[in-house]
């Protein structure tokens, strides 16, 4: 009867494992995305019965996918709020978001570099491509490097190309 308990119990386990294999899309967790649209209702849970928590105004702002759950994605924003999104309103193109405070846009990924424009906190940019410690990004038609550190949106060394 024992034995049988245990066989049950790792075809049961088998069975969840498997089950969460397939449901999710294969792509790293976690993993930076970008929202659609100016109106992306965070939810409690992955679905439309649950309640809408925040709504999330900035087009292209970058989020991190942590979960997924069917056509839903779990996500933090950069000020640190979790909540679900259907799939639809994201895209996988790469944005950032200035964290904090007056950061400057430089000609080259070095401190030495010429400035070319200083951008505010919580501006939005394209990303063209990082090293693993500086983004060359899009800001509004002005394009420049920016560290890592200054930024949320890319993972620290990440290199983006």
């Amino acid at each position: 009867m024992k034995f049988q308990c245990q066989i049950t119990s790792i075809v049961f386990i088998l069975c969840i494992t498997t089950a969460n294999v397939m449901a999710q899309t294969g792509l790293p967790l976690p993993r930076f995305v970008s929202l659609k649209s100016d109106k992306v209702n965070l939810r409690h849970g992955p679905g439309d019965r649950y309640p809408i928590q925040w709504i999330l105004v900035y087009q292209n702002m970058p989020v991190e996918i942590i979960d997924e759950f069917k056509n839903w994605r779990k996500v933090r924003e950069w000020q640190g709020s979790v909540g679900w999104v259907h799939k639809s309103l994201l895209s996988g193109q790469r944005w950032v978001i200035i964290k904090e405070g007056l950061q400057t846009l430089r000609r080259s990924d070095n401190l030495d570099a010429p400035k070319i424009a200083k951008i505010q906190a919580k501006v939005i940019g394209r990303v063209k491509k990082c090293t693993d410690s500086w983004c060359k990004i899009d800001f509004l038609g002005q394009t420049g490097w920016v560290q890592h550190s200054q930024i949320w949106g890319v993972y620290p060394g990440e290199i983006f190309k």
